[in-house]
């Protein structure tokens, strides 16, 4: 009891003190926006050739008229009231858009992030217990190649391969084909809202659409956690109670999983969680090659366009999920480790 207590304080601290980071989000991504080239209101107003007084009227249906301090003002005061402005761009609610595109952004990055765990730990386990081998070299080498190469070269040679040569992948063109229907909406997942419809056959339609950008988003992670894996385990590899457990003559798989890979996991925890929020905010060449119709690419049509408010409330929310993300990660390292506690 007291080592939940202990981990509900540790949480609670760290929310509370991520509160500032949050706020100081706002302010400067909102500075950011006013000092960027470019003017809204003429974009919106017909291109250049606008005239003037139709482009001060947008203007003050934008409240760019006001000075800025009271623009901040009034931009927090809708942030408290939950209103995060209305997309010039595609007439909704910033809110409303985003929360129709995120579930496509999580459903491609939750599945990315786990091609990459069960592609990184293996790795990182292999090349541990065999340090300094061929297969050690291969692993760095493999680690150092999806570091190197970018997203969208990856997609685009993924898409080449697979869908212009060999033919055996759908089109690039989004979540689901032209042909495919898509399920009642339940959760916004199609894996799960196909599945909870009972349509497989449009369950195996979206999956074919999300194997390409998430094994592009895979590849570039595939790295940093097969790194973190390799030096947990070398670490775990070399402790007193992995040579302790060796000593009493335990099967080697049993050392391996059950003490040296279980400790080594805590690392690969904490970097999992980086990476998630990471993969999240920077899918956005990604969204771009395969056509995904997630939150980054929407945040950058309406950087495009000098539309502030999807900028703004795209930025919000990837903080906000970089405090959650985080904090749970403390809350799991917190039960996984009883050592840890509140400082």
């Amino acid at each position: 009891m007291s080592h939940l207590s202990t981990t509900a304080k540790r949480a609670g601290w760290r929310f509370a003190s991520s509160l500032p980071a949050l706020f100081g989000v706002l302010v400067f991504t909102f500075l950011l926006m006013r000092v960027l080239p470019g003017d809204p209101a003429v974009f919106f107003a017909s291109g250049p050739s606008a005239g003037k007084e139709e482009i001060e009227m947008i203007r003050k249906q934008m409240g760019l008229d006001k000075p800025v301090p009271e623009q901040l003002l009034r931009y927090l005061g809708d942030i408290g009231s939950g209103n995060l402005g209305r997309s010039l761009t595609t007439g909704q609610p910033v809110l409303a858009d985003l929360k129709s595109r995120l579930p496509a952004s999580l459903e491609l990055t939750f599945t990315a992030l786990l091609i990459a765990l069960l592609t990184a730990i293996p790795l990182g386990v292999a090349a541990a217990l065999r340090q300094g081998s061929g297969i050690d070299h291969l692993v760095r080498f493999i680690c150092a190649l999806g570091v190197c190469v970018p997203t969208f070269v990856s997609g685009l040679l993924l898409i080449y391969a697979f869908y212009y040569l060999l033919g055996i992948a759908p089109d690039p063109t989004g979540r689901v084909d032209i042909f495919t229907s898509p399920p009642p909406l339940v959760t916004g997942f199609l894996l799960i809202d196909f599945a909870v419809a009972g349509d497989w056959e449009g369950w195996g339609a979206a999956a074919s659409q999300l194997v390409l950008p998430a094994f592009t988003m895979a590849l570039f992670v595939v790295a940093p956690l097969a790194r973190i894996t390799r030096a947990a385990m070398l670490a775990s590899l070399g402790s007193d109670f992995v040579r302790t457990a060796r000593s009493l003559g335990l099967p080697p798989a049993k050392v391996v999983v059950t003490y040296a890979l279980r400790n080594a996991l805590l690392p690969v925890l904490t970097i999992a969680g980086i990476v998630f929020s990471t993969m999240l905010g920077a899918n956005v060449l990604v969204e771009k090659v395969f056509s995904w119709p997630g939150v980054a690419s929407y945040a950058l049509d309406a950087l495009l366009a000098s539309d502030y408010a999807p900028v703004q409330g795209f930025v919000l929310l990837m903080a906000s999920i970089f405090v959650v993300v985080n904090l749970t990660v403390d809350v799991l390292y917190g039960i996984a480790d009883p050592r840890v506690s509140v400082e």
